[in-house]
């Protein structure tokens, strides 16, 4: 094991600040020329950090001295092999990824609600997409991982896949069987990519569950500044096992990321990892209690639940000798849970969570960290206070007792919940081309109502649940133009597509 107190970069940046001759970029000059207003409010010992590659701080594209040694501490903490920091964000990591295993038309098997810069990354790479449909968590309606059976009928139909990637937890705390799921990637000779965005966090306490390094997988992409202590955009790339080829991933990694990389960024990345190895545990005991205080208070107030274990099981008749009883399962797709994560369901209330969650910012400044239809999202991290918890807690009763006499005949878009939104999502689009050559290929902008059967050069999701409903290269159904009407009566959130009226949509000539 490695000594980690060290911090090598942010060493290495701290004596170079303490009197050296820099006639180099940034044009700032370690704060000297700083905008003023910005020295007043952040002070000038972040700007005497912010470096670029000189002689004694190395180089994140070929790093051979104190990058080399900050990226080997983080191997050592998390049982990488290598693990490469990122600055361009967790997005970049996919990227890389994907374009180290899959060339023109390879074949690769994703989940459909995978992170929207994956799209990115199978147009760079020109990979041929295979979709594999997530689990629909009931009652919260969002989607959770994948099932081993499902991904084994998608491998026997596409026995050829070049990789498998995978979501580890989902955006909702939740993760599917990944031991399971890497077992049957590796049988089939296949490398096991998994966007772990939301699980920098999970090796450092044991009631968290297992970090996806730990489960036998060949890649994981952390998004250190989501719940690691790092500062945003600052991300970290881990590597395992025999099934890539760890060179061919820097080689991407080069293409990938900014050619200027922020050693403020790096910095972050290497004093973060110092604390969660030095006080990670503490720090996320403290987070565990302060969730489970948050879930139980939030339980007390009418028309509210919290997301817990007991909702993330299904009740079976079994057989026991002579009689029957019924014994609990987990749902697919959802064998783990991470209960850092508060997942505040509204349903019953009759209120949407876009709404609480507008009420929440206007009325309260209470900013959390994401709504859908459903439900309200809120990540208790090891930087969250239990002011901040109450806070929530109030204001969301003071909602509760004030809104919901005037709002029980505005939920409209609650009553339109799990049914209406995943009929549209049991059956994939046709697709008709690989996204890269939709990309590439003339457009026009179409009219919706007038684009059936034509193929979409865009990609939309609608939250709840996530999932794109259309991605470059599929063929717009009338299915999917009627499901698009509809959202857009109901006004509700999308991405991706141009038009954010939902009026026209970019389709290929």
């Amino acid at each position: 094991m490695l000594d980690q107190k060290n911090a090598p970069l942010f060493d290495a940046l701290v004596r170079h600040a303490k009197g050296s001759v820099n006639l180099h970029i940034p044009a700032h000059r370690q704060g000297k020329a700083a905008p003023d207003i910005l020295v007043q409010f952040a002070g000038k010992n972040i700007f005497k950090i912010d470096m670029t590659e000189i002689p004694g701080l190395d180089d994140l594209h070929n790093p051979q001295g104190v990058i080399a040694d900050a990226q080997e501490l983080v191997a050592d903490l998390y049982g990488a092999e290598r693990s490469f920091f990122l600055i361009n964000g967790t997005s970049c990591g996919l990227q890389a990824l994907l374009m180290s295993v899959c060339g023109h038309y390879d074949k690769v098997i994703l989940p459909r609600n995978m992170h929207r810069s994956v799209m990115a990354g199978l147009i760079f790479s020109g990979a041929d997409p295979v979709f594999i449909m997530p689990e629909i968590i009931p009652g919260f309606n969002f989607s959770a991982g994948f099932t081993k059976q499902n991904l084994k009928k998608i491998l026997h139909e596409h026995s050829g896949a070049k990789s498998i990637m995978a979501v580890y937890p989902v955006f909702y705390g939740v993760g599917g069987d990944i031991k399971s799921i890497a077992e049957i990637a590796h049988e089939a000779c296949c490398p096991l990519l998994v966007d772990e965005a939301h699980g920098a966090h999970l090796a450092f306490h044991p009631e968290l569950p297992e970090q996806a390094l730990a489960l036998g997988v060949d890649a994981s992409v952390q998004s250190t500044h989501k719940l690691g202590g790092s500062l945003t955009q600052s991300s970290v790339l881990h590597l395992k096992g025999g099934f890539l080829d760890f060179e061919k991933v820097a080689d991407s990694l080069r293409l990938v990321q900014s050619t200027s990389p922020s050693y403020v960024l790096m910095a972050s990345l290497d004093t973060a990892r110092r604390q969660l190895a030095l006080h990670g545990r503490e720090l996320l005991q403290r987070a565990l209690m302060l969730s489970a205080q948050t879930g139980s208070l939030l339980d007390e107030i009418p028309y509210i639940k919290v997301l817990s274990d007991r909702h993330l099981t299904a009740q079976q008749a079994g057989f026991d000798g002579a009689s029957s009883n019924e014994i609990s399962t987990r749902l697919p797709g959802a064998e783990v849970f991470d209960p850092t994560r508060l997942v505040i369901n509204v349903a019953e209330s009759g209120l949407s969570g876009y709404y609480i969650a507008r009420l929440l910012a206007e009325r309260y400044s209470v900013f959390i960290e994401m709504a859908d239809a459903l439900n309200l999202i809120v990540p208790v991290t090891i930087g969250t206070t239990e002011g901040d918890c109450l806070c929530l807690v109030q204001a969301l009763r003071d909602i509760m007792q004030k809104e919901l006499p005037h709002n029980m005949d505005k939920c409209v878009i609650v009553n339109y919940r799990a049914e209406g939104f995943c009929a549209a999502l049991t059956e994939l689009p046709q697709k008709a081309m690989t996204p890269r050559e939709a990309w590439f290929a003339k457009t026009e902008t179409t009219a919706l109502v007038k684009a059936k059967n034509k193929i979409s050069a865009e990609w939309v999701a609608v939250y709840p649940p996530g999932i794109p409903l259309l991605c470059p290269g599929e063929i717009i159904s009338t299915d999917i133009i009627d499901y698009l009407r509809k959202v857009r009566e109901l006004g509700l959130p999308t991405q991706g597509l141009a038009d954010s009226s939902l009026s026209t949509v970019k389709t290929v000539l």
